[in-house]
């Protein structure tokens, strides 16, 4: 069965092969939606589809929506074409469940798939009715936080963003530039305000959008491409919220495909486009899912609270982000990686198999991250921390893999274990901790790349590790007479830690453990036998 709007029609069909079906007219959706729309998403990959247009797909379900959603790409194009117009824009979702089921179901709430390029002419036009529209409430942005920024590692500026500052609103290129642009146009036909709302998994995203708009309209408007009012309205008529998402949407998976094939569904080819996105007709995704939002709507706000997302204040949005990141989620996705790459294993579910593994993890997150961990009150810290070992870590149709966690820890251990630790600090009882130090001086014994056996492995990229490894590589497999020195060096740096490990009396106790680590083949797993 080939999935597009006619074959919709057989419904018995689509049933018998497992999948729900939309409980509502589609047609009349897609109409709605062009006459009245209320909310556009910047960002066609694969956590939209599975996460924010699934709910809007239960809300039309159930009739507490009446409108879909207009997505709009503007980095990769290719999407548009390969991933929604070839299917009349539905989505397969598939949710992977822990116990190794699976459901199915075909997403028809995209009413419109536009790109975001102002050499388009056609969709380019849309883009800008659709910003005029006094319907319009809400656009929304999984495009990573890479999309939001202006300028490069060094502080250059990215030569589009220069350009398009320099030349207004016409012709713009940078995705931030042609935001702004279809702001302005909004602007200019009344002055209609608006809510931005970046969904991307990133700290304080909100505030990360609003800097990126600011700067663009400050300049237009300094430089008289702008009318002075639109700064005014930038900041008061154009609201920024915070969030929170949570969700794991990994490239499309084998077993996956397989099950579909299974069952006869046709469109199952994955493929890379030209700029490496690998996009398919299905989405799969884990069944978990949380999605917080900042409530401060200028312009009303859609009912996606009545689907599962929850709106609350922006200090609970910080909450429950420092809840995750900092306790219930990362810290344990980085123990698993540093050890699993040493261990050479390469799925997080099967590490979830390992004993010593769990019972690590278990001791950082409950045993040590509980007792000090932010609890933004609407959310469960002790449920949420149940449900990433009980359910989100095993599950075996989540191929993810420690190497892939691994990149850029030195710029994830101060928030991830740093936090925790400044928080013992405070109550004089840092030096008790046991479990989150062996996770840092597991990190250490990682970067000496040689697994447990003392053969080489290939370290995950981050920015640091040319510096680390060079400090590191003082140190031999099984010979701790130069450990000392170079672990000391390491352990010093407030700047990766986020705290002084020695004000908090654990750097000689990270130290005693790498020892134990490095002590021979096999010490990995005798040191987490005797901890863990």
């Amino acid at each position: 069965m080939r999935m597009n709007l006619k074959s919709l029609q057989d419904r018995q069909k689509w049933e018998e092969m497992g999948f729900k079906l939309p409980d509502y007219s589609v047609e009349k959706m897609i109409e709605n939606t062009a006459n009245n729309p209320e909310w556009i998403h910047f960002g066609a990959g694969n956590i939209f589809r599975a996460f924010p247009a699934v709910v809007c797909q239960h809300l039309l379900n159930s009739g507490i929506m009446t409108t879909g959603i207009v997505v709009a790409e503007g980095y990769d194009y290719e999407i548009i074409e390969k991933s929604f117009k070839n299917y009349d824009n539905l989505t397969a979702a598939v949710t992977l469940k822990a116990d190794g089921t699976i459901e199915k179901e075909i997403v028809a709430s995209i009413a419109e798939a536009l790109c975001v390029d102002s050499n388009n002419e056609k969709d380019w036009k849309r883009l800008n009715e659709i910003f005029k529209a006094e319907s319009l409430k809400m656009v929304s942005f999984t495009i990573t936080e890479k999309g939001y920024s202006l300028v490069r590692g060094n502080g250059e500026m990215l030569p589009d963003v220069k350009v398009d500052m320099e030349n207004g609103p016409e012709n713009v290129h940078s995705y931030i530039g042609k935001l702004v642009s279809l702001l302005y146009t909004r602007y200019k036909s009344g002055e209609k305000p608006i809510t931005l709302v970046s969904m991307d998994n990133c700290s304080h995203n909100g505030t990360k959008l609003q800097n990126a708009v600011l700067a663009f309209v400050k300049t237009w408007t300094e430089n008289g491409k702008a009318q002075e009012g639109f700064l005014d309205y930038a900041k008061n008529k154009v609201s920024y919220p915070w969030s929170m998402i949570d969700k794991i949407t990994p490239r499309p998976a084998d077993a996956v495909i397989d099950m579909l094939k299974e069952v006869g569904f046709e469109d199952t080819e994955a493929v890379v486009t030209s700029k490496n996105t690998f996009v398919a007709p299905f989405v799969n995704a884990e069944e978990t899912q949380y999605l917080v939002i900042e409530d401060d709507f200028k312009n009303g706000k859609l009912p996606l609270d009545k689907g599962g997302i929850i709106y609350t204040t922006r200090n609970t949005v910080d909450k429950v982000e420092k809840m995750k990141v900092c306790t219930c989620l990362n810290p344990l996705h980085t123990a698993l990686a540093v050890y699993g790459c040493i261990l050479g294993y390469t799925k997080i579910c099967d590490e979830m198999k390992d004993e010593n593994l769990v019972t690590l993890i278990k001791n950082a997150g409950y045993k040590e991250g509980l007792p000090v961990v932010t609890d933004p009150g609407i959310l469960s810290p002790k449920e949420f921390i149940d449900t990433v070992v009980e359910v989100r870590l095993p599950n075996p149709f989540m191929p993810d893999a420690p190497q892939r966690i691994a990149c850029d820890t030195s710029q994830k251990v101060g928030i991830r274990f740093g936090e925790t630790i400044k928080a013992y600090m405070k109550e004089g009882t840092s030096d008790k901790l046991e479990y989150i130090p062996l996770v840092l001086a597991g990190w250490l014994r990682y970067l000496m790349a040689k697994d447990d056996n003392g053969n080489d492995f290939e370290l995950s990229p981050d920015p640091l590790i040319p510096e680390l490894t060079a400090i590191m590589s003082e140190v031999k497999f099984g010979d701790n007479s130069n450990a000392h020195k170079a672990v000391a060096e390491i352990l010093e740096r407030k700047d990766i830690f986020g705290v002084d490990l020695k004000e908090a009396g654990l750097d000689d106790k990270i130290l005693a453990y790498f020892k134990e680590l490095n002590s021979g083949k096999g010490a990995v797993r005798t040191t987490l036998k005797k901890y863990c």
